[in-house]
């Protein structure tokens, strides 16, 4: 036992020395094997009904843009400041009640930050009753988790959409959270644990209200624009990372320079892009949001049709851009929480 009166750090047991580590990957196992289980409590669905209440105060009361705009800079900067103080303070007291307690605290919060299972789920949600040749279904299956409208897609645009949503969300739903709590970890563990969560609020709220489209126009464009900012970094690293494992980064970065500033998104187009150019296939064209017809700027060359195969490809390119920076990321903290304390 160390001596009293010796500092907090050293104090701390194995778990949090190298502990960051550890909760990392056990974390990051936690969310490989299970995912978001169906009817837990999850802290998107809290951050989503807190979202919900504000908006629908901020529209019945509030009627001016000018007011809904100022109340979206508050929304926006205080649901993520919020809910990352709450991560840190229930991880800092369930350490301190017992450090196991808080180890497992972390490694749960971690884990609902990450969308890698959730990903793979939506996916084979979609694909297996599109390869039973039950297209109806498929379309509804897609609806649940597109924009677009589902209900006069053929095999061929349920297959872009579908690889589409995994090559955008591959950075907000994957590679982001992760990179924040390696940002966070390489301070204090816990402050990992509450960039982790307090990216994933703002993820929610970009998802929920930052829409440049009413009612959303002023509420949600301080929080979309801020997401633009917070994602901007790690998703340019997943373009790099994508790029170098998948053998060609010189034309994976070309075709994302020549393409990618076309979408209006400076960061959805970027990650769909190095998919699209990695696997040799062309995302983007025409779609439908609420019967209007939508040209969506085109990304990557035609080289082969989108498959199954080619979604489940590019799946695993996720998992292994995930496993790169877990690896890489590991290595650094081993530099600042040293194994033995």
């Amino acid at each position: 036992m160390p001596a009293a009166g010796r500092p907090l750090k050293e104090k701390m047991p194995a778990l949090w020395c190298s502990g960051p580590i550890f909760v990392l990957w056990l974390a990051s196992l936690l969310d490989f094997v299970i995912g978001d289980p169906w009817g837990w409590l999850h802290p998107v669905q809290v951050m989503g009904g807190a979202i919900r209440a504000y908006e629908q105060v901020v529209f019945n009361y509030v009627k001016s843009p000018w007011g809904q705009r100022c109340l979206g800079v508050g929304l926006g900067l205080g649901l993520p400041v919020l809910s990352g103080a709450i991560a840190i303070a229930l991880t800092s007291g369930a350490w301190q009640l017992h450090p196991l307690l808080g180890g497992g605290v972390a490694t749960v919060m971690l884990a609902s930050c990450l969308a890698g299972r959730s990903l793979r789920r939506a996916a084979d949600d979609v694909l297996l009753p599109l390869h039973a040749g039950n297209l109806p279904e498929a379309r509804n299956r897609l609806r649940l988790y597109v924009g677009r409208d589902t209900q006069n897609l053929s095999a061929t645009e349920i297959l872009r959409a579908v690889m589409e949503a995994i090559s955008e969300n591959a950075t907000d739903g994957v590679m982001a959270p992760l990179f924040y709590a390696l940002v966070g970890m390489a301070i204090t563990p816990v402050l990992g644990v509450g960039l982790a969560i307090a990216y994933k609020a703002l993820s929610t709220l970009d998802s929920m209200v930052g829409y440049r489209s009413a009612p959303y126009t002023d509420l949600g464009w301080f929080s979309a624009r801020l997401e633009d900012a917070a994602t901007w970094l790690p998703c340019r690293l997943t373009v790099l990372t994508v790029a170098l494992l998948a053998g060609q980064p010189g034309r994976v970065w070309r075709l994302c320079r020549r393409d990618a500033a076309a979408d209006p998104s400076p960061n959805a187009g970027w990650s769909e892009c190095a998919y699209a150019a990695a696997l040799g296939v062309q995302l983007g064209g025409v779609n439908v949001y609420r019967g209007a017809v939508k040209q969506k700027p085109l990304l990557g060359e035609p080289l082969r049709p989108i498959t199954a195969g080619l979604i489940a490809q590019g799946l695993r390119l996720t998992r292994w851009s995930f496993l790169t920076w877990l690896v890489g990321g590991s290595l650094l903290l081993s530099l600042r929480y040293p194994p033995l304390c």
